[in-house]
This record gives C-alpha cells, sequence and structure tokens, in this order.
C-alpha cells in the first residue's frame, strides 16, 4: 500500500457516488480531484467558510453549506461556469442534503422549523413542516422512491412517508414513542425501524404503508438502545443497547406489540448470554455478550503488541513500475516472496515521493523515478495472539455524568453478511467480531489506544480500524494487521472512509487526509498517489 497526505480541509475527502472523483475543502475554496491521479480536475471558491460537502447521487453537481451565513451552493463538474445559491435568509439553516434523486436540495431551517425542498430543473420550492431535531431524523429508501421523516406536533411523535418524484405525502402515523430519537429503513425499502430515546427501550417496526409490524423492549427501568444497524440483506436487525449486549432479529411477519408488564420483556436480572427465538415473529433469536474476560479457547484474540518492527529503510528497495507487458523484475520478484505472512496475503504500505512536482499530463506515470520509499513488511509482531483467558481493559463510568460511556457505541454488518463488528463504550479499546452464520463470537481485536472508528471494505469482508493514533489496523478472516502510517510529521487518524471499489482506503486527520492504495495479487506498486495542495 502506498500512502501521501494531501492539504488541509474542513469537511472531507468525500468521495463521488461513481467514485471518480474526491472532494475537500479548506476554508471558502472547494478543491475537486481525480480519486486515482489525485490531479485537480476543479477549484470553486465560496462566499464564506464551508461547513458541510455533499455530492449529487450521480456525481455531477456538488452542493457546499455555509451554516453561518444560511447559504448553499451548488457546483457543476460538466458545467464551470453554472452554479446555482440557495438563501434561507432570517430562517437560518442547520442541515442540507441531497435527495436520491439529484436534483432536489432538502434544507433543514434553525429550530427544525420547516424542511425546505428546493429544485434545480424547475426552480420550484416545497415545503415540510413540523420535523424533529433528534439523532436521525430523515431517511430515504434505497431505490430513491420514498422519504421517512420524524416529526413532534402537539407534543406527540409522529413519521411522514413523503413520494419523493412530486414530494405528496403518501402515509402519516403516530408512534408509540415517549421521545423518538431515530428512523432508518431496511436496505430492501420495506420496513421502516423507529426507535425511542435512551431513557426507554422500545423499538417499532412498520411497514411502507404504516401498518405496525412489531414492537420489541427487551428490559424496563433502564437506559435503552444506544445504536442500530440493519444487515444489507435485511434479514437482521442488530440493535445495541447500554446494558451492554446486542440484540440481533431478523424479519419476521408477526404483527402485535410488545406491552409493559408482558411475558416478553426481560426480567431485571441479567439476562443469558445467548437468546434463540422464533425467527417469525420478531423476537430477539440471540443476545451478544461484552464480558471483561475471554475464556473462550475458539475465540481469537489480537493483542496489539507495545512494540512494532523497526522501520526498513533502504534495505529493501520500492519495485520498479512494471511495464505494461514486461516480466517481473527481481526486485520485484522479491518482494513478491516478502510480503506473505502465515500464508496469506499481506498489506504493503509504501511512501514515495517524488523529486519534483509532476505535471496534469504525467499523471501516475509508471516510470517515474522515486526518491525516497520505505517498506513496512507485516510481521506478526504487530499484533499478538493472546492465549485464553484474556481480560480486557474496562473503563469504569461515570456515574455523576450524563452520557455516561457504558453500551454499544457502534455496530455495523460486513457487506456479504457474514460479520458484525461492534464496539461496547465499557471496553473502549477493543473491536468485536461476531459469526453471524454462527451466532458466535469469533476474534477480538484489543488496541493499546481507545477505538475510534472502523468501517468495512464495501467489497469483501476487511474491517479498517483507527485509534486515533498513527497506525491503522486491518482485519479479515485470513487474520490481522497494524501498520504504521507512512509520511513526516504525526499523522493522527481519526476516521476511515473506503473507496467503493475497495482497493483504496482515506485515512482523515484534524486537517489532513492521506489517500492510501492497497496492492494486489494482479499489482504490485502500481498505484500512486501525489502531494498536492490547495493555495
Amino acid at each position: 500500500m502506498e500512502a501521501e497526505r494531501i492539504g488541509l480541509f474542513t469537511d472531507g475527502p468525500l468521495r463521488s457516488a461513481v467514485s471518480c472523483f474526491r472532494a475537500s475543502c479548506v476554508q471558502y475554496r472547494l478543491v475537486v480531484r481525480d480519486a486515482n491521479t489525485l490531479q485537480i480536475c476543479q477549484l470553486y471558491t465560496c462566499l464564506d467558510q464551508i461547513q458541510h460537502i455533499e455530492w449529487s447521487a450521480d456525481s455531477l453537481f456538488i452542493l457546499c453549506a455555509l451554516y453561518k451565513r444560511g447559504l448553499v451552493q451548488v457546483w457543476s463538474l460538466e458545467q464551470p461556469e453554472w452554479h446555482c445559491k440557495i438563501d434561507e435568509g432570517s430562517a437560518g439553516l442547520v442541515a442540507s442534503c441531497w435527495s436520491p434523486d439529484g436534483r432536489h436540495i432538502l434544507n433543514t431551517t434553525e429550530f427544525h422549523l420547516r424542511i425546505t425542498v428546493w429544485s434545480l430543473c424547475t426552480k420550484s420550492v416545497s415545503y415540510i413542516k413540523y420535523p424533529k431535531a433528534c439523532q436521525q431524523g430523515i431517511t430515504f429508501t434505497r431505490d430513491g422512491r420514498y422519504l421517512a421523516l420524524a416529526e413532534r406536533r402537539d407534543c406527540k411523535d409522529y413519521v411522514s412517508i413523503l413520494v419523493c418524484s412530486d414530494w405528496q405525502l403518501l402515509r402519516h402515523f403516530d408512534t408509540d414513542t415517549q421521545d423518538l430519537a431515530g428512523i432508518e429503513w431496511a436496505p430492501n425499502g420495506c420496513v421502516l425501524a423507529a426507535w425511542d430515546s435512551c431513557l426507554e427501550y422500545k423499538i417499532l417496526l412498520y411497514s411502507l404503508d404504516g401498518r405496525l409490524l412489531s414492537a420489541f423492549c427487551a428490559y424496563e427501568w433502564s437506559l435503552g438502545i444506544k445504536s442500530v444497524a440493519w444487515s444489507p440483506s435485511s434479514q437482521f436487525l442488530a440493535v445495541g443497547s447500554y446494558d451492554g449486549k446486542v440484540g440481533g432479529r431478523p424479519r419476521g411477519e408477526a404483527h402485535g406489540q410488545c406491552p409493559s408488564g408482558s411475558d416478553h420483556v426481560a426480567s431485571t436480572r441479567p439476562p443469558p448470554q445467548v437468546r434463540i427465538l422464533n425467527h417469525v415473529t420478531w423476537k430477539m433469536i440471540t443476545e451478544f455478550g461484552h464480558p471483561a474476560t475471554i475464556n473462550n479457547p475458539k475465540i481469537v484474540v489480537y493483542k496489539e503488541a507495545e512494540k512494532s518492527p523497526p522501520l526498513v529503510l533502504g534495505r529493501l528497495a520500492f519495485p520498479p513500475p512494471r511495464a505494461a507487458a514486461g516480466p517481473l523484475s527481481s526486485t520485484e520478484s522479491e518482494w513478491r516472496q516478502r510480503s506473505h505472512w502465515d500464508g496469506h496475503q499481506a498489506l504493503q504500505w509504501y511512501l514515495a515521493r517524488r523529486s519534483s512536482r509532476n505535471t496534469a499530463s504525467q499523471g501516475r506515470a509508471r516510470g517515474q523515478a522515486l526518491c525516497a520509499a520505505a517498506s513496512f513488511p507485516p510481521s506478526p509482531v504487530f499484533h499478538e495472539v493472546a492465549s485464553v483467558p484474556v481480560s480486557l481493559q474496562t473503563l469504569k463510568p461515570a456515574a455523576d455524568r450524563a452520557n455516561p460511556r457504558i453500551g454499544i457505541g457502534a455496530l455495523a454488518f460486513s457487506p456479504d453478511n457474514c460479520f458484525l463488528a461492534t464496539r461496547s463504550d465499557s471496553v473502549p479499546t477493543a473491536v468485536w467480531i461476531w459469526d453471524i452464520q454462527k451466532l458466535r463470537l469469533l476474534a477480538v481485536l484489543e488496541q493499546l489506544s481507545a477505538v475510534r472508528c472502523f468501517q468495512w471494505d464495501p467489497r469483501q469482508a476487511r474491517l479498517a480500524i483507527c485509534t486515533g493514533g498513527g497506525k491503522v489496523y486491518l482485519w479479515s478472516p485470513a487474520g490481522c494487521v497494524s501498520v504504521q502510517v507512512p509520511g513526516e510529521g504525526d499523522f493522527q487518524v481519526l476516521s476511515v472512509c473506503w473507496h467503493l471499489s475497495g482497493d483504496s482506503l482515506a485515512l482523515l486527520s484534524k486537517d489532513h487526509f492521506c489517500l492510501c492504495f492497497l496492492e494486489t495479487e494482479q499489482g504490485v506498486g502500481t498505484a500512486f498517489g501525489q502531494r498536492g495542495d490547495h493555495t
């Protein structure tokens, strides 16, 4: 893998939907780069500092939200001279997003008084009243046909379902919640999940026509739901709660509600580690606990080592780029022989800095000479496979403060629907990998620092993790590896973002981002990042 830092940014880098471009912004400047060559394609200047950027679904337009001035500016990649300015006036602006068709913009005014729908084609304006200020109050189906909106009126929670083609109301119904915290469509667009605030454990499932399919509550008189995630196949809904367990429930066709005091409500005593219930009734089939001690020898526990192998500089030259039809050089053959760890392909990271700035015509020329290179051979020293029992580092929450650091803070299914990654806020240094097919814990990754972010490769079961330090951690069923991010200075990785093709990874720090290209068996050393600036 080869990595290169690029510039300062305010909100980015943001990839386009077709994965051809990446956008980043610095104060009032918007920079659009080619995702492969990192050459600057367009440079736009806004009226004030940019707080948010977002691509349209077809990557033809990009909006820049200037919340402080209540403005939205829209730019076109096909016609750079065309631009659009939307001014919300005295109503203000707190959020802005695209509709799925990429031709409408939804602006939320201050105090969530209304949502304004602006059409770029007809220049018409539509208004949606009473949007609720909550964690996740607006969600679109993946096919872009319907919009679900959380509302609050007359001290009650409602959900409105609108048709995105003409923004007409399809269904409007109230929800049996005290304080609706979020809504989310299933990937197939057939079921809408709505959950209550953390003060009450309740999640409701509605059909497209507004019928209540089921309601589930795991326990009472304690903090409730903290995170929710649908599986890509829409067969499972994972619900993370403050009691430190993840309840998984498959889709079904059962009706009815789980009322308070019924036999479906769990008692206050600690529930069993695993529950398997009927999969047709929308009830929980299993429960994943997050104990502080791992005793099962079938669970693989990866512990980050205190010391990493020394950086190998100059001992192994960076493999020269391969000609279009030429054979492998001896140097590249030697590098390939060293690039295996325990019989599996490992990830290679490289830093390649060009002696002079390339011109746009040079792009990613494979014959360009490299002035410095570093090889980071993978090694089991990066992560040690610990022998059970293993005690994980736990964090004692402050009982006298709001938002205690307990419960399941993050959930994510793998794209193949086979694995679920979770993070317990009371064990902040660990990531738990669950086997969905066997409904059991498969592996635990314990880092030296608290986990900040993790994200699955969109093409395969490969998880990228960052902890706010200078390393990136990658897990797959084949094993785990941690790599020091190459570069000058202290690069603290705060967030990660995969390319849609899965062949590159963007690492974000506070004021820089680093674009890394992952090598494959078919090509080694053929992906080059290029340094650029925004001045």
